[in-house]
Order: C-alpha cells, then structure tokens, then sequence
C-alpha cells in the first residue's frame, strides 16, 4: 500500500492504539457541547489526522463524519419545524438518537469492531 493513498479497508485486527483511536473519532463529535459544529469538526479532525495511517481508524471516522453531517441535516429539518411547535420534539427525539448511537459506536470501535449507524447519508466516501 502507498503512503499516500489514503486507506480503505482494514486487512488485520486493529491494535489498541487503533481502537483507542476509533473511538475517539466517535466521542469527538461530543465537542458539539463545546463549540459551534463541533460534532463535525471532531470527527474531520480525527479522519484528515489518521486515515492515512490506519484503515480501521479511518472507516470510523468517516463513518462517525457522514453521521454528524446527516444529523445536522436532520436538525436543520428540525428548526424548519419549529414554526409548527413539532420541532421542538423532533429535536429531542434527534438528540437522543445521536447520542445513544455515538455512544454504541465508540463502545464498538474501541471493541474493535466496524459499525456502521443507521440511516446516514455518507456524503463523504
């Protein structure tokens, strides 16, 4: 494999580091609760850093950035809805999707397995 090609599938077991890493890509969309759009930084930060380095590392941030950008799609709709009041519970509903799965899914990398949330639009390939 080519250094700079970027990696794409995982050929071995992940290491620690790279579990470790995998999870972090899915907690660092927790950084919505510090910034603006830091549930889609986090994740963009994590896969620009790695997925050179690592495939397993890769797929899970890509994976993790394609489901924040879809929640915020998600949440746009949301606002839109607002004017109805039925936003207001869409929005807690999207909530509570995002952080339940973001938690399986940091439980899931740092097991070492894939995982692949559903509903997403992979926008990034």
């Amino acid at each position: 494999m080519n250094i700079a090609e970027p990696a794409t599938e995982p050929t071995r077991a992940p290491t620690q580091d790279e579990c470790t890493w995998g999870m972090v890509a899915h907690l660092s969309a927790l950084g919505f609760f510090i910034l603006p759009f830091g549930n889609i930084i986090g994740p963009l930060v994590v896969w620009l850093a790695k997925r050179d380095h690592s495939a397993f590392v890769g797929l899970h941030a890509k994976e993790a950035l394609n489901f924040n950008i879809t929640i915020l799609m998600g949440a746009l709709v949301c606002g839109v809805l607002l004017v109805f009041s039925i936003g207001i519970l869409f929005g807690a509903v999207l909530f509570v999707f995002w952080f339940v799965l973001t938690i399986i899914a940091a439980l899931k990398a740092n097991e070492g397995a894939t995982y692949r949330y559903p509903f997403t639009v992979r926008l990034v390939k």
